[in-house]
């Protein structure tokens, strides 16, 4: 197998877990217009490429090698992610099907993108310590086509669920759509709550 499809099929694997980012994008998806949503799902991916490169090319020795940043990240990332799971779930309530034609300002969708994957500190360090790894193990000329595949199957998963909800989510009934929103706040929030405990555990 090509190095290139070593890196899709990796990329893929890793991408489809329910995280911040996926929870973002479907959120994005049914309550956003369809060609707003897709250039929101594009400053995904771009976050997210950055930090696949980042991390590929040298971040993961840094946390690797310094317990202090780890728990910056941790604890900075989580009191972060606390609150973008409390803003999920302060708008749940407000959500209309009929208000998906209304577009969220591009400044606001570009920090957001951002955020979900900056702020979020696991991904940040499992990422960077595997890909870190992973760069280790490569030949200098396979890794072009290994990096190449994972942020193609990136580009791929969060367009390809971007467009198949944008496309359906006028089939979906109203409460579905609220409670979609009210779990993924809770999972958001005990996410960021679990990464506090984690931090506190790096700690003492």
């Amino acid at each position: 197998m090509s190095m290139f499809f070593r890196g899709l099929l990796l990329s893929i694997a890793l991408v489809s877990s329910i995280g911040m980012q996926n929870l973002f994008v479907f959120n994005n998806a049914i309550n956003q217009r369809l060609p707003r949503a897709g250039v929101v799902a594009v400053m995904v991916w771009f976050a997210d490429t950055a930090l696949t490169l980042a991390a590929f090319f040298g971040m993961g020795a840094l946390i690797g090698a310094h317990e202090t940043v780890k728990l910056i990240i941790m604890l900075l990332g989580g009191i972060l992610v606390l609150w973008i799971g409390f803003g999920i779930l302060r708008s749940a309530s407000s959500f209309r099907l009929a208000s998906s034609s209304q577009t969220m300002p591009m400044g606001k969708s570009l920090v957001n993108a951002w955020v979900v994957t900056w702020a979020n500190p696991q991904a940040i360090i499992d990422t960077s310590l595997m890909f870190g790894a992973l760069r280790s193990t490569l030949a200098d000329g396979e890794v072009l086509p290994f990096i190449t595949g994972v942020v193609t199957a990136t580009a791929i998963w969060f367009a390809g669920i971007t467009l198949i909800l944008g496309l359906l989510k006028e089939r979906l009934p109203q409460k579905l759509m609220l409670w979609v929103n009210i779990l993924s706040g809770i999972v958001v929030m005990l996410y960021g709550a679990y990464l506090l405990w984690q931090a506190g555990q790096l700690f003492w």
